[in-house]
């Protein structure tokens, strides 16, 4: 049962004016990833006349509502690709307001070493990545690497490195085709029994019960 009679109405300020209200909603399998999806805070309020991208922010805002009202050709194919625009800044914005103490996978986007390591990572996950191989590329040491990792994120190194490609294996798994074997393959597994047992851990599912659910 709704817990109002009528309709609601937010209230901002006291002067008798309109307030308008731009609403929508992104759709993003990317949110799946546990690193990402736990960075994001419920509510993100992003002042564009303090931020240095405000201008920008405001003039993309803008462009959306004339979109909006005018429904003009092509409109239909511009909202989305606005609202994906908005949404990678405000991104940016998370990362930049990130302190330097802070945690998340946000804020490791914004640590120089982390953030190298995490792109390579993602660049060529079917790699055999090594820890001696990501401290070269970060310039830390391995114990160095290694703690910022525990503290930035929570995790190590190679444990990161399994997750996404378990991640990875996920949207194999809703989005193709491809023999579970092979999945298991490209995700570095040498069995498909150990992929299966290492899936399950993660996902609380099979992976071929994931497949059939995705596809439901």
């Amino acid at each position: 049962r709704k817990p109002w009679r009528g309709i609601p109405v937010l209230r901002y300020g006291e002067a008798a004016q309109g307030v308008r209200l731009l609403c929508g909603y992104l759709q993003w399998d990317g949110l799946s990833f546990a690193p990402l999806r736990q960075a994001l805070p419920t509510l993100i309020h992003v002042r564009t006349r303090a931020a240095n991208d405000g201008d920008w922010l405001r003039a993309t805002i803008r462009q959306m509502v004339e979109e909006v009202d005018r429904r003009r050709a092509g409109g239909v194919s511009m909202l989305p690709r606005l609202t994906e625009i908005i949404f990678i800044e405000i991104l940016r914005h998370q990362i930049m307001m990130a302190e330097s103490r802070s945690v998340g996978w946000l804020a490791a986007l914004g640590d120089p070493a982390l953030s190298r390591c995490l792109s390579l990572i993602h660049g060529d996950p079917k790699r055999d990545w090594s820890l001696e191989q990501l401290a070269a590329a970060s310039g830390l040491s391995r114990s160095a690497l290694a703690d910022r990792f525990q503290t930035v994120l929570s995790t190590s190194p190679i444990r990161y490195i399994r997750d996404w490609r378990l991640y990875l294996a996920s949207v194999a798994l809703a989005t193709t085709s491809q023999p579970i074997a092979a999945i298991a393959y490209e995700a570095g597994y040498a069995t498909e029994a150990a992929f299966n047992r290492a899936f399950s851990r993660a996902f609380a599912t099979p992976p071929a019960a994931w497949r059939a659910m995705s596809r439901a």
